[in-house]
Parts: C-alpha cells; structure tokens; sequence
C-alpha cells in the first residue's frame, strides 16, 4: 500500500509519497500551468477524494486570483476548469476571496467547498465545478457574522453527520471564524446554529447562541465532535441537543487552531496548543502534540521524535490531519515549513520534510 500526503504552503504545492510512512519521497512545487510562476502560487486548502483518490487544490494567484484545481493522477498533472469553479450568483453582491476547506459526501461526485467570505459551495461534479448552497448564505444570521483575525471563512465542513451517531447523507456540519457551528439536516435546505456552551469572550454576551470564533472542529468516529475554540477546547455528543463542554483542563493552553479526531476511537484526539491569541509560539517554545484517550478527561504530551531545542513554529487550523488507515498515521505541518508524521498511531513522530516555505493545510491518504 502506498501512502500520499498533500501538503499546501504559502509558496506553492508540495506532495510525499511512501510505501511504508517511514521514508519519503516530497517533491514541489508543483508547478500547475505555466502562467503558475514555477508553483509559487499559495495553495490555503487540499483535499483528496476518499473515493476517486481526485487531488483539489485551492489556490490563488497574484495575478489571476483564487480558483481551484484538480489532478487524476496523484498530483503529476493538474487541470483548472474553463469557467471559474467558484463563483459568487450576481445578486449576491459578493466575491471569492479563497477557498478554505474541501470535504467529501457519501456520493463520489459530491464535493464542498467552504469559503471566504462565509459561505458553502456544493459540486455534483468531482469539483469541477460548485454552487452556492443558498440557504446558509441568506440565513438571517450572515450579516452579522465577521471576519476573525484570519478572514471570514467557512473553515469546517463535516459532510454526514450531526452528534449522537446520527448519520444521514443530507447532514452537514460546519464551522467559522467568526459565527460559530451551524448544522442542517435537510440537505442544506435549513441550518440552525448548535454553539450552546461554547464561549465568545470577545463579546458582551459571552455565550451567545451564535458569534463564537470557532477555529477548528473535529468529528470522532462514533459521531461525537471535538472543538478548538478561540479560547477554549471542548467536546460534545450532540451540539444541538446537549451543547458543547469544556475538556482544556490538563493542556497548557485553551488556545490552538488545529484539532484531529482519532479516525477509530471516538475517546482519543489531538490538540496543537498555542500559547494566546497575542503569542502564536508553541507553549514553551517546545513543539509539541497534545493527545487524549478519555475523551478530554486528561491530556498527555507527545513530542517524542520533535526537535528539544527552541521552535517557534506553530500548526494552523488545516495543518494536521490523519490518513484515516487501520492503524492511522497522524500528520502535521508547521509554519516554519517542517512536516511530521507519527505512524504508530500517534506515539512518536519523525520528520518527513523540512525546510519548506509556510504549511497552511496538509491532507493525507492510502492511494
């Protein structure tokens, strides 16, 4: 079995294969088309189809602005659309700023996009081309959703799920920055926020029914979500019926981005700690994850195999990931451009590049 990992930085795109995810093969950047300035375009989202094993890439260039292409072939060529695959309906008034996030649904072809601004776009295509999903974008609450420190994006989606193992193909879940967890159940015909316990401390109201910076939300295989928050790390069965708890306790911080679900043990998850919103270093100056296996209940550090000495580099919200394998291998990316994987369901890592520029996402698969 061979192993990809897609990893998107702010110059360019760059790819790692392996047959065993001890030895790597990274090669980058990609250069997409020859109007790409050698692959130095920054690619903010990837993704990889569990179905087709399709590459998407969002990107944006300087010049021609944001789009999102494709690869067939595991990355060794890449297609952009003729018509621009993500646009705005004139009457909205809006413009595509940047895709944020690529999620798969139970149908091959079915792809979503979230987006800046706040919004969710759905392809029946493979991602060749999208629609807004109108119902989120004209929902009462939008206008007074607003930009979080990096941009007003829909960066979460959860296609198949809602809480309490209840799973349908017309259940979506999604998170942003800023406004919260909004959940439908109708196929995107109607969404109803879900953010009962999570705090927004940035407002005069600090539990409001929607408003939260919600960085990055996680779904654990028995249908149960984990969440890092602005401030704030937290659990929750059933966001809608029992709103969500607070599991920080036993972290360094209650602040980070990025947040990954064990893909097998609904108890176990990974947090990547940062020390305030005002500091963005690794608590310590130590790079280091952080892992439960009781649900939150307590949290252990696992930086066996990370550098000991000073590091200053920290993992954004779509910069960890898991390859989803019987025993998983767990990834991650930093922005000080080095990448690590920890193959032995997450107890220690080793590194698999170094020295690239700025990781924003990193998706990996069994191809």
């Amino acid at each position: 079995m061979a192993y990809l990992l897609v990893i998107g930085t702010r110059k360019g795109l760059f790819t790692a294969r392996s047959e065993d995810r001890r030895e790597w093969e990274v090669t980058g950047p990609h250069r997409l088309d020859e109007a790409n300035d050698a692959g130095m375009s920054p690619v903010y989202t990837v993704g990889i189809n569990p179905h087709t094993k399709r590459l998407l890439a969002g990107t944006e260039s300087w010049h021609f602005g944001p789009s999102v292409w494709h690869s067939d072939d595991l990355g060794s060529t890449w297609s952009e659309p003729g018509a621009p695959p993500i646009a705005f309906p004139e009457d909205t008034g809006a413009s595509l700023t940047r895709a944020w996030q690529f999620a798969f649904g139970a149908d091959p072809d079915t792809v979503f996009a979230g987006v800046e601004p706040h919004a969710l776009f759905r392809s029946s295509d493979g991602g060749t081309s999208f629609e807004l999903v109108r119902a989120l974008w004209d929902h009462p609450h939008r206008t007074e959703w607003f930009p979080g420190a990096g941009g007003a994006a829909i960066h979460t989606v959860l296609p198949g799920t809602l809480g309490s193992g209840r799973r349908s193909p017309e259940a979506v879940t999604v998170a942003m920055s800023t406004g919260g967890v909004y959940q439908t159940e109708d196929d995107g015909a109607s969404w109803v926020p879900a953010n009962r316990g999570i705090s927004a401390g940035f407002l005069p109201d600090e539990e409001p029914e929607y408003g939260q910076c919600v960085h990055k939300v996680a779904a654990a295989p028995d249908g149960s979500f984990y969440a890092q928050n602005h401030h704030g790390v937290y659990r929750s069965a059933d966001p809608a019926a029992d709103g969500w708890s607070r599991i920080e306790e036993g972290l360094p911080t209650d602040f980070g981005f990025a947040m990954v679900a064990h893909p097998h043990r609904p108890e176990s998850a990974l947090n990547f700690p940062v020390v305030s919103q005002e500091v963005h270093f690794p608590p310590g100056n130590r790079l280091s994850a952080y892992r439960t296996d009781d649900g939150g209940k307590s949290w252990r550090a696992v930086n066996q195999g990370l550098p000991e000495e000073a590091y200053f580099g920290i993992v954004l919200r779509d910069a960890a990931c898991t390859d989803g394998a019987q025993v998983p291998g767990f990834y991650f990316g930093t922005r000080s451009g080095d990448v690590y994987a920890a193959t032995d369901d997450g107890e220690s890592w080793h590194q698999v590049a170094a020295h690239l520029p700025d990781v924003l996402c990193v998706r990996a698969a069994e191809v």
